[in-house]
């Protein structure tokens, strides 16, 4: 595997091995998986790129993914990947994440119409989930994020909050009913690239097999900002591959925030108090109308 110390001259004739003539300038390491290392590139064109050594399935269905999708603008291009799926190239977005992300609607919205919109469909044989992780059934892939859920949030919610996710999952999901396509996976604000305030892409996918709904609904709870149900039916009507009626859809998004907030007490503490005030809302409009 390449290291820090790899030279411009190793990485330019790794380059010219997979046919691609961009001269390599300059070198930067940046935060990797633990299974691998991630490098960044600049190349006399002025173009950036990035350079990824990591576990060859996960390099491998990434690479599936990317490629499904190469028309879409809004992800990265692959330039190439090594024959053992142990490395690939990719380009590189320049902006941030997570902040100054601007309103959730307008980029909610454009990642439906440039993104989900393009899902591909696939057999009904495919098995559910993470491709890498397979499960039988839409409702098992749920059971393991509302699990994970329910021990991240300790007491932050209540028994109570669990049985109606619980007893919501069970109603929802007790048939495979949903057709299944390729997603993203992990299509939320931490993934998405914004500069001066405007979505310019959508990184990092972690490739897995469900319906188009679960990625939309995961972006929007993916920030605390703007959860508003009138906004979320809104950008709903622009998907163009999920039929649903309001009350399953706010059931279904009910869920999502229960994971998210899971996720929440992990890893993004400082984001609970908004959090918890959506939760408190969505549990009386499901209430009142589901």
């Amino acid at each position: 595997m390449m290291n820090i110390n790899s030279s411009i001259q190793e990485i330019n004739e790794l380059f010219r091995k997979h046919r691609n003539h961009e001269q390599i300038m300059e070198v930067k390491q940046l935060s990797g998986t633990t299974a691998g290392r991630v490098f960044r590139l600049l190349a006399s064109s002025g173009e950036r790129y990035i350079l990824k050594w990591d576990d060859p399935e996960d390099i491998r269905v990434t690479c599936q993914f990317l490629n499904a999708y190469s028309e879409v603008m809004l992800l990265p291009k692959v330039l190439f990947s090594s024959s053992d799926n142990t490395y690939f190239a990719y380009s590189f977005m320049e902006g941030e994440t997570h902040n100054h992300r601007g309103a959730k609607k307008a980029w909610l919205t454009r990642i439906v119409n440039e993104l989900f919109n393009t899902y591909v469909r696939l057999p009904g044989t495919k098995p559910w989930g993470r491709m890498e992780y397979a499960r039988e059934t839409w409702k098992a892939f749920n059971q393991i994020s509302i699990d994970e859920a329910r021990e991240n949030l300790g007491d932050v919610l209540t028994a109570e909050d669990y049985d109606l996710v619980q007893s919501t999952v069970n109603r929802l999901f007790e048939k495979d009913e949903a057709a299944r396509f390729l997603l993203h996976g992990d299509a939320g604000v931490h993934n998405i690239v914004f500069e001066q305030k405007e979505l310019i892409g959508v990184i990092d996918p972690s490739p897995m097999v469900g319906p188009v709904i679960y990625d939309f609904l995961y972006a929007f709870c993916s920030s605390p900002d703007d959860l508003d149900p009138v906004m979320l039916w809104d950008v709903f009507e622009h998907l163009e591959q999920v039929t649903m009626n309001k009350s399953r859809l706010m059931e279904e998004a009910l869920v999502h925030l229960y994971c998210r907030i899971g996720l929440s007490c992990k890893h993004h503490p400082q984001d609970l108090p908004e959090y918890l005030q959506a939760w408190d809302l969505w549990k009386r409009q499901c209430e009142k109308h589901c």
